[in-house]
């Protein structure tokens, strides 16, 4: 019997990889993502075919800012000073991959870099605690990690409400993956070294909704109408 995770991957199988470099211009405008990694695979029987390790979505009318955040696009985001927030402020996916880079490294810096500078607070109080030559060391570091190990896929989902918040699909599909015990972490995966012990233990760059229930069978038929006009819509491109 098909689980619901081998369900979902299979389902996005036929959709195309995006890969950097891509022109963040021919994204939709609003959309539920799924990105992969190199070295991480699938559990149900394909020893080849990539596992999902992040799945995210956005506020109306921000996928493209939204990639844009994670892949740093803006390289002029690279000119920060301690009077301006970095770049992982914007990003959760980034800080949890910084989060990675410090502790494995054994780096006190972790705990600066987990504080929120996009805060005029923080700016204000907390700034004669940066080190802003390490912060740009690391930034760089993670943007290096996710133009080369990851990936991403996507189904083209209408109104916010859909795709985010107790409603919205995103948080039953993380829960479907957080569910299976199949599709498991490598032994060389860098999220094993993350600080965040729901990462660790989930195998995903996730720590929100792991607990969720997992999609339901009406949502399969909404996903199937989203992968359906997803289709259409690289289609006509």
């Amino acid at each position: 019997m098909t689980t619901k995770c081998e369900w979902l991957h299979n389902l996005l199988d036929d959709l195309p990889l995006m890969q950097y470099p891509f022109d963040i211009e021919e994204l939709p405008d609003n959309g539920v993502y799924f990105f992969y990694e190199d070295g991480e695979f699938f559990g149900h029987g394909s020893k080849d075919k990539p596992r999902i390790v992040r799945i995210g979505t956005h506020r109306e009318g921000n996928f493209k800012s939204r990639m844009r955040d994670h892949f740093l696009f803006n390289k002029l985001k690279m000119n920060f000073d301690k009077t301006q927030s970095p770049p992982h402020d914007r990003s959760i996916f980034r800080t949890n991959l910084g989060r990675v880079i410090l502790n494995k490294e054994k780096n006190d810096y972790l705990k600066i870099w987990n504080l929120d500078f996009t805060t005029k607070k923080n700016r204000t109080e907390l700034s004669h605690l940066r080190n802003i030559p390490l912060e740009k060391k690391i930034e760089t570091q993670i943007t290096t990690l996710l133009q080369n190990n990851f990936s991403f896929k996507y189904l083209i989902v209408k109104g916010q409400e859909k795709r985010m918040g107790s409603k919205g699909i995103e948080s039953r599909l993380i829960g479907t993956l957080s569910e299976c015990g199949e599709c498991l972490p490598s032994d060389n995966w860098l999220g094993h070294h993350s600080p965040v012990s729901k990462i660790r233990d989930s195998g995903l760059w996730l720590y929100q909704h792991l607990s969720d229930p997992p999609i339901s069978d009406s949502d399969k038929n909404d996903l199937l109408e989203y992968h359906k006009h997803t289709k259409e819509w690289f289609d006509s491109q």
